[in-house]
């Protein structure tokens, strides 16, 4: 992670579950599929990215701060001093980028929508030439046959509404709500397939807790108050959404559920597994989808609050119909129990001295062993099925859909201008293999999104990670396709994954 205050994971995705203790670092998935896999009829292929890493146009048409502008224009926070105040220009190359995705032959995008340039002060009323940004790109996307698929929250809260408390005050929950209103009035005649927040884990214990994330905060009675609100405004926006949208909209929410192994199969190493459980995962599915927060998870945090901020009738609020679960997914945790200084660092979520695990000071994370992507993130297609299977154990009612899953490498363009990514083509393979896996196993699953379209601004890493399939010279802004985008328009146009060559 390097010596960057503040330095993060910048997808955060670092996802889902408890699990016997295999191997540490073992893909217990074959390395790559022998044979061509097809995908069931009507599987949806698309691909993503989030309104602050690839909009720019910061101050442009009545857009104000967002907390990531202010926390990117902060001294030591981001590498390089980099800000998304141009990023990959989306704003003003949205017609050459729909043509990519259309070539791509992908089915949907998934984008986020930037609450400040929709709502510059986060209440009242909405800025019309926000709006018609949105109103065209949908449009656009639209003509290509491409399905929109909108994410309102990817973690770009008005600084306006940080000013007055954030995530931790109720009321940014009501805003919230609000904010999803105006967006389905606008677009609810056009979009079929929303999300209200994307990652809440990140916003709430990366932004409040180890302060890694915007706003950048340290507290952890602070970082447990913003999880609820998020989980209410959630609640309150599917709500707001389902009265405005038309019948057969889908809504959905996006979670990395943490896939959380233990270094022994000790019981004090299962318990740390719970532990990391509860405020990775379950803080969030225990009330969104079963109406409760779960005991274990009350009292292993009694001592940083006692939880009166939730109030009665929230978890009812919270809890709201689903038409599917959005999973990100990019590599497992590896855990234990300990009993010295906390020990979060090897968490991969970066540098701090403050930790984004509230009452879990009695666990020490691990570097697993094994090949890694260029953010250090162990390779292993296996936490993939092991997550989707765990969801459809525990929810067998409710589809899913893989809303990221991607790798960073060191790419670069050749003197022949081509930008050769063979890792990232493997990377794809295997984790694609892990998803057929899991529907021949019985798994829901009804599409995937790769993450990510361009490469782009990653967070605390600035320009220096590349996660897209199109290579983005950041100087021109010239788009050059990578050979895994080329892979990737195989995949989508045949509903089949190769075998590799």
């Amino acid at each position: 992670m390097g010596a960057l205050p503040g330095a993060f994971e910048p997808l955060c995705g670092r996802t889902s579950v408890a699990t016997s203790a295999p191997t540490p670092g073992r893909a217990l998935d074959p390395a790559a599929p022998a044979t061509p896999l097809s995908f069931p009829p009507g599987f949806l292929w698309g691909t993503a990215t989030a309104a602050y890493q690839i909009e720019g146009a910061a101050q442009e048409d009545g857009r104000t701060p967002s907390i990531w502008d202010v926390y990117s224009r902060t001294p030591g926070r981001v590498r390089n001093g980099d800000t998304g105040d141009v990023a990959t220009d989306h704003y003003h190359r949205w017609p050459e980028d729909i043509a990519i995705m259309s070539g791509l032959g992908v089915g949907a995008y998934r984008f986020s929508v930037s609450w400040p340039r929709v709502q510059p002060t986060g209440s009242g009323p909405a800025s019309e030439k926000g709006l018609d940004f949105y109103r065209r790109l949908t449009d656009g996307l639209l003509e290509k046959g491409i399905e929109p698929v909108v994410t309102l929250y990817h973690w770009d809260l008005p600084q306006h509404l940080e000013d007055v408390g954030g995530w931790p005050e109720r009321d940014t929950a009501l805003r919230f709500a609000e904010y999803a209103a105006i967006v389905a009035d606008a677009l609810g005649d056009r979009v079929r397939t929303w999300t209200t927040l994307n990652e809440p884990w990140c916003s709430a214990f990366l932004g409040y807790g180890s302060g890694v994330h915007a706003p950048g905060r340290t507290d952890a009675a602070d970082a447990l108050r913003a999880a609820h609100h998020l989980n209410l405004g959630h609640g309150l926006a599917v709500r707001a959404l389902r009265e405005r949208l038309p019948a057969g909209a889908k809504v959905s929410v996006t979670l990395n559920l943490h896939q959380v192994r233990p270094l022994t199969d000790s019981e004090p190493d299962r318990d740390a597994v719970r532990r990391i459980d509860g405020v990775a995962n379950r803080v969030f599915t225990g009330p969104m989808l079963s109406g409760a927060y779960p005991a274990d998870v009350l009292a292993d945090t009694a001592e940083i609050t006692d939880w009166s901020f939730v109030r009665d009738g929230d978890t009812a609020l919270i809890h709201q119909p689903l038409d599917f679960l959005g999973v990100n997914y990019y590599s497992p945790t590896l855990v234990s129990h300990h009993t010295g200084p906390a020990a979060h660092g090897s968490d991969g979520h970066g540098a701090s001295d403050h930790s984004p695990w509230p009452g879990a000071d009695q666990v020490a994370f691990h570097q697993t062993p094994g090949d890694r992507t260029a953010m250090g993130w162990t390779i292993d297609p296996s936490g993939l099925y092991e997550l989707l299977m765990r969801v459809r154990r525990d929810h067998p009612e409710l589809p899913v859909m893989i809303t990221e899953n991607g790798a960073a490498f060191d790419d670069y363009a050749a003197p022949d201008g081509e930008v050769r990514d063979p890792e990232r083509i493997a990377y794809l393979r295997d984790h694609l293999a892990a998803v057929h896996r899991a529907i021949a196993s019985g798994a829901d699953i009804r599409g995937y999104f790769l993450w990510s379209l361009l490469d782009n601004f990653e967070w605390s890493y600035g320009y220096g990670k590349r996660f897209g399939t199109v290579h983005v010279d950041y100087p021109t802004q010239r788009r050059t396709l990578k050979s895994s985008a080329h892979w990737y328009a195989r995949v989508t146009r045949t509903n089949t994954v190769p075998p590799p060559e």
